[in-house]
């Protein structure tokens, strides 16, 4: 699994380790790692024109040594971006015959010179600022990050240069990175939705750090999904194995239901019960002829798929009663869609209480509408887009469930604040499609009846949609029905490695 660590935990380990180790060491041990990667991407791309951009502190000091590391190997330059590089770092670039381009750091051009030999740059080492810079670049900084072009390949040193450190703020003016060479451990910055688009692949090197402190970040990884799905044993039957009951569809939206109860069945659950209108119920059961309607034994149920809501009700009345049943009950949930937009209006009044384990899984428009309804304060699409990590720990402080808040980077926050939230990125841009999420919760719903708790499920779930995407038509445009179907082999792959 991966963890990143507060930044400040990070930088109090990083003093105990300078006062343990030599003078310089850590510098040393950092730089090889980046010369490492540099030289490796080199080689794969058939590179050998690399510029480092220096800035004034120790991540400077980190791609100058490295720089000097591969000079005898490639076309190393440098463009310096401060009054004072690092003394150590630039003495080892001009003593490996490394040229330094200086530039005015308060100006706002680019010297035509330094402007021809960053176009020129096949691979670029991004080392303007590190982890104590504030988020956005202005000036000449800003001017060399928008002269590289697109055809070199960025690599930037612990973070891309200008994006926020803490992963909230997104950023304006940054360095975007193909790869960022990060030491020690992973930051925020690394796996959070504000920033995680312009960091790349996360490539980390060891220099021996060792932060005591918990992660306030996690993500699932596919070598992880061996341990944590549930597996049937020799002695398990369909009831052992789950039994889920889903509340999904609509005469509107009738094919949420064939998503969701198709998605649910491939991921292995033991049994599905749906309940539903005679239309999608029809198209259940020729689609999935395992299902079995009606009511009965369940573990675990998800509802509110396709089934829109307007004035607190539905075209089928049934389903409002289903709805109000479930969350009276004791039964784990997976609540989505046109049962979000009821949840809120019927915590805020007392009426109802979320008891059982419960995963929410909206997207952006539907966690606004629910936290409008809930802190009777007007939320838009755009505030939770803006900082999605703090809506969702909002959401899920109101209702003490676990929210899985849909999008590029998908986010899971528990209501403990003290648990650390989860990131998934796991699936193709292609599957922004609509039905996807009606196959993210009927995979939820499985993991639920299967007796995986809410969090585990729903990064699981979130990473296998997302492998199973990708599956499906690698590199091409995808639909959510063979996404649902491709379920089950992605967890066979992923099972065995």
């Amino acid at each position: 699994m991966l963890q990143a660590y507060a930044v400040s935990d990070v930088r109090e380990a990083e003093a105990r380790l300078l006062e343990e180790t030599p003078d310089g060491e850590l510098m040393r041990r950092a730089a090889r790692g980046l010369a490492d990667v540099v030289r490796a991407r080199c080689e794969e791309r058939g590179a050998r024109r690399v510029v480092v951009l220096a800035g004034p502190g120790s991540n400077g000091g980190d791609a100058l040594h490295a720089g000097a590391m591969l000079a005898g190997e490639h076309d190393v330059e440098v463009v310096a971006l401060a009054p004072q590089l690092h003394a150590g770092g630039e003495e080892a670039v001009r003593s490996a015959g490394v040229t330094i381009h200086d530039t005015e750091p308060d100006g706002e051009e680019l010297p035509a010179a330094v402007r021809e030999l960053i176009d020129s740059a096949e691979v670029v080492v991004d080392g303007l600022l590190g982890i104590g810079g504030r988020p956005g670049l202005s000036g000449m900084m800003r001017a060399t990050a928008e002269a590289v072009p697109r055809t070199a390949y960025v690599i930037a040193v612990d973070l891309p240069s200008g994006a926020d450190p803490d992963g909230v703020a997104a950023p304006e003016h940054c360095v975007v990175a193909d790869e960022t060479v990060t030491f020690g451990v992973r930051k925020p910055v690394h796996l959070l939705p504000a920033t995680a688009p312009v960091v790349g692949e996360v490539t980390l090197v060891d220099i021996g750090l060792e932060v005591g402190a918990a992660p306030v970040v996690e993500r699932v990884e596919h070598a992880d999904v061996a341990g944590l799905w549930p597996v049937p044993a020799a002695g398990d039957d369909k009831y052992r194995r789950g039994v889920l009951g889903v509340i999904a569809g609509s005469e509107e939206f009738p094919g949420a239901a064939v998503l969701c109860t198709t998605s649910a069945l491939e991921a292995g659950v033991g049994m599905v019960r749906y309940l539903g209108p005679e239309r999608p119920e029809g198209l259940v059961l020729a689609a999935c002829p395992e299902v079995v309607p009606g009511r009965g034994r369940i573990q675990a149920m998800v509802m509110g798929s396709g089934v829109p809501v307007t004035d607190g009700e539905t075209s089928d009345r049934r389903q409002i009663q289903w709805f109000r049943q479930a969350l009276a009950s004791e039964v784990p949930l997976v609540v989505d869609a046109g049962a979000l937009q009821l949840l809120g209006h019927w915590q805020r009044t007392g009426h109802l209480r979320c008891e059982a384990p419960t995963l929410l899984t909206p997207h952006a428009g539907e966690l606004a509408s629910l936290l409008s309804e809930l802190r009777e304060e007007e939320v838009s699409r755009e505030d939770v887009e803006a900082d999605p990590v703090r809506h969702a720990r909002r959401a899920a402080r109101s209702t003490g469930a676990v929210v899985l808040l849909k999008g590029a980077v998908t986010v899971i926050a528990d209501p403990d604040p003290r648990v650390p939230v989860r990131t998934q990125a796991d699936g193709p841009h292609w599957l922004a499609t609509a039905g996807a999420g009606d196959v993210l919760a009927g995979l939820c719903g499985a993991l639920m009846a299967a007796g995986v708790e809410p969090r585990d499920a729903g990064a699981l779930a979130a990473l296998v949609h997302g492998f199973a995407a990708h599956r499906a038509n690698p590199g091409g445009p995808v639909r959510a029905l063979s996404v649902a179907r491709a379920v089950g082999p992605a967890v066979a792959a992923l099972l065995t490695g």
